[in-house]
């Protein structure tokens, strides 16, 4: 199984559609918010099961703040995690997600790409295709493969 993790694209949907191009096929794709009013043209051109929740800058969108769901043995915890103070560190977060009883948590806003497997939780952070912020700015996402066993494993990519 293969899952595509974007996020912060902030209406600016090339890159998105580049990178689904580039990884193709899909069985998902998880959008960790800050879409702006592109939920549906996200959602038609995955040609997928899609997973998306509201960013800080989703001010008028259905889109739920928080989603809990699984991808096979996994329970992940979806959220853009601005309330959750990740400018600063993920602390909060992974203790949130522990509350909860997920494996993985996935969030944006920091516009930064993250993999950090410690203290036995899985939090992943894919950067921004739009504005990314870390040392050398490439847009970023993350490839999930589920292998034959069912593991997990995480790739951060770059344009």
């Amino acid at each position: 199984m293969r899952i595509l993790i974007v996020s912060d694209t902030h209406r600016q949907n090339k890159n998105y559609l580049k990178v689904l191009e580039r990884v193709k096929p899909v069985d998902m794709v998880v959008h960790c918010g800050d879409v702006e009013g592109s939920e549906y043209a996200i959602e038609k051109s995955a040609g997928c099961r899609v997973e998306m929740v509201a960013g800080n800058n989703d001010y008028f969108t259905d889109l739920p703040r928080e989603k809990e769901f699984w991808i096979g043995d996994y329970h992940v915890w979806l959220t853009h995690g601005h309330n959750y103070y990740v400018a600063m560190e993920n602390a909060i977060l992974k203790e949130e997600a522990r509350s909860r009883g997920a494996d993985i948590v996935m969030y944006g806003h920091t516009h930064k790409p993250v993999v950090d497997t410690s203290g036995g939780l899985i939090a992943v952070n894919p950067g921004s295709l739009t504005y990314p912020r870390q040392a050398g700015r490439r847009p970023s996402y993350i490839l999930m493969e589920l292998d034959e066993a069912g593991k997990a494993h995480f790739s951060i990519r770059y344009l």
